[in-house]
């Protein structure tokens, strides 16, 4: 096991009705908000009016920015940081999912950032300035934004997805209600339910040893959210359920599963340049890269790939066979894809190999992708070869 610090000082408010105290805890940091959202969702289903009484209630001024988009886009991040600056707003609320809550984060670092905010996902040296803090009502459990200290976005020149991260990121509360998540689209549901897994699954395949408690914790995760994604898509208006998959999004990113470990993340660096080109959901490019990236490493360490398979998916251990049962937790993996509606080849989501050396040279701008191996630009496209 690796040292580590863990710190996380995101205040979590979870249950019923826990969007009626957006309003008190706002008013713990600023009189004044930016108001940051997606679409119509949140005005057509009542929680819009929810959270602009609750923050009347507390005389905290308003100032709104809708319009985010999945795969959240660069040039809403300077309408933001344009609104914080001229009308000296210190504190941003993000009501939605992770490309909301990402652009809020992305705003909160460029405020007071000199430069381009974009300098600090692609530069090397990362000199932060003060970042604005964030309150979250999250709508869809899938990135973990609501607990990270990381935010993704997306130049919309070059299509470029990249990166970010810092302590100061992670939100001062986050307001978790399953029952807000009842309306979702079915497609939305399992997209971040691929999310929650990927997340699990990029720090379960570790070459750290004697990390026994965090892969538990891990495994426990991931047979959790593969249970429940089987039963929300039969009763998805059921509470428990949906809180369950709410939760397990949140303790997947929030960096407790971590400490002590590092993990690969070399699948979503290679997904995010299918969904910073193509703009398709991140969950979808995810379910289709990653049993790619694993029949091509998995022999690098049989034994976590054959723990998986057991641990995970109960293929029987005694048949003494690790590769066979490698392989074979790879396959109940595409099968709980498949099952729950989500696609595992490129054809499915209608992307070809035409722009695979572009996407490979694109992902290792920055150098070798992943820790559990390393990938350069030619591991990368037999990946994408093997997701065809």
């Amino acid at each position: 096991m690796k040292n580590f610090t863990y710190y996380n000082p995101t205040k979590i408010i979870f249950g019923r009705e826990a969007e009626k105290k957006v309003g008190t805890e706002t008013k713990k940091y600023s009189n004044k908000v930016l108001l940051h959202y997606g679409g119509s969702s949140i005005k057509k289903y009542g929680l819009y009016d929810k959270v602009i009484k609750s923050l009347k209630e507390q005389s905290i001024e308003i100032f709104e920015l809708a319009g985010v988009q999945p795969n959240p886009r660069l040039g809403l991040v300077y309408e933001g940081i344009r609104i914080c600056r001229e009308n000296n707003i210190n504190f941003i609320l993000a009501v939605g999912g992770g490309s909301v809550i990402d652009s809020a984060k992305a705003i909160a670092a460029g405020v007071k950032y000199p430069g381009d905010v974009w300098e600090l996902y692609v530069s090397a040296e990362k000199n932060f300035a003060e970042i604005l803090p964030i309150g979250v009502i999250l709508t869809i459990p899938a990135a973990g934004s609501e607990g990270s200290d990381s935010t993704v976005i997306t130049k919309e020149e070059g299509m470029l997805k990249r990166y970010c991260g810092h302590q100061d990121m992670r939100p001062k509360f986050s307001i978790l209600n399953p029952e807000l998540t009842f309306t979702l689209p079915a497609e939305q549901t399992i997209y971040g339910i691929s999310d929650i897994l990927a997340h699990l699954m990029e720090r379960y395949f570790t070459r750290v040893e004697n990390v026994d408690l965090t892969d538990r914790l891990l495994e426990g995760t991931m047979k959790s959210i593969i249970k429940n994604a089987y039963l929300v898509t039969k009763t998805p208006d059921n509470y428990d359920v949906r809180a369950e998959i709410m939760w397990c999004g949140t303790v997947a990113h929030n960096g407790l599963l971590d400490t002590g470990r590092i993990g690969d993340w070399g699948s979503h660096d290679i997904e995010h340049e299918l969904s910073g080109i193509y703009d398709i959901a991140h969950g979808a490019g995810l379910s289709v890269i990653f049993p790619a990236w694993m029949k091509y490493v998995y022999k690098t360490d049989i034994k976590r790939f054959a723990q998986f398979a057991s641990r995970v998916w109960g293929i029987d251990s005694y048949l003494n066979e690790e590769e066979f049962m490698a392989l074979e937790g790879i396959r109940m993996l595409e099968n709980f894809y498949k099952d729950i509606g989500l696609p595992v080849k490129l054809s499915q989501i209608k992307i070809g190999s035409d722009r695979f050396e572009e996407m490979a040279a694109k992902c290792v701008q920055k150098g070798l992708v992943g820790k559990f191996v390393e990938l350069d630009s030619k591991d990368i496209i037999e990946i994408y070869k093997l997701a065809l």
